[in-house]
């Protein structure tokens, strides 16, 4: 299978390729729902040593700059009680965590949650989180703009490796909420 987007050596359609995907997100695949078929989730094999966004894209395609999502653990504190939730925004922007974020949540406050704690909950490594298979009960917040794309490049739970998803697919994922200024 040719990827839909980047320059790929291997392109997998992600049911294919359970085996490949940390727990939660095989097991989101798995028991997949909504408009998008499974098979239209691509895995592609990525090497950690172009995991930095720039030569990451030299190395598998240019045209992935303006088609990559990074997905982010974001704390919202309210009291005594903290609500994780996730942003998806394109990699060219960065996710309006003190305003937009704080302000849907209704926190007091809002950052990015550590790291042991965003892997911890999420069962996914650190540079690869996805919003696919994240925990059921959170917000997962989305930029229009990444649900606009054909083909988003997103981490696939582990740093070896990329999922290549139709971007309306991420709207339809469990507690997606598109929320408009994100990114910014």
């Amino acid at each position: 299978m040719r990827a839909p987007i980047g320059d790929f050596e291997t392109a997998v359609p992600a049911p294919d390729c359970l085996d490949d995907l940390v727990a939660p997100v095989a097991d989101a695949v798995r028991h997949w729902g909504g408009s998008v078929p499974a098979e239209q989730i691509v895995y592609v094999e990525t090497d950690p040593q172009w995991a930095d966004t720039a030569v990451f894209v030299e190395h598998y395609g240019r045209d992935l700059l303006e088609r990559s999502a990074n997905c982010v653990v974001v704390a919202g504190k309210r009291g005594g009680g903290t609500t994780l939730a996730a942003c998806l925004v394109l990699s060219t922007t960065r996710a309006d965590v003190n305003g937009v974020v704080r302000r849907h949540l209704g926190a007091r406050k809002a950052s990015f949650a550590p790291m042991d704690l965003a892997t911890g909950e999420t069962g996914m490594e650190y540079g690869g989180i996805t919003p696919i298979g994240l925990p059921r009960d959170w917000p997962l917040l989305v930029d229009p703009a990444v649900v606009d794309l054909p083909y988003v490049l997103v981490g696939s739970g582990r740093r070896r490796g990329k999922l290549l998803v139709p971007g309306k697919a991420f709207a339809e994922l469990p507690g997606a909420v598109v929320l408009e200024g994100l990114g910014g």
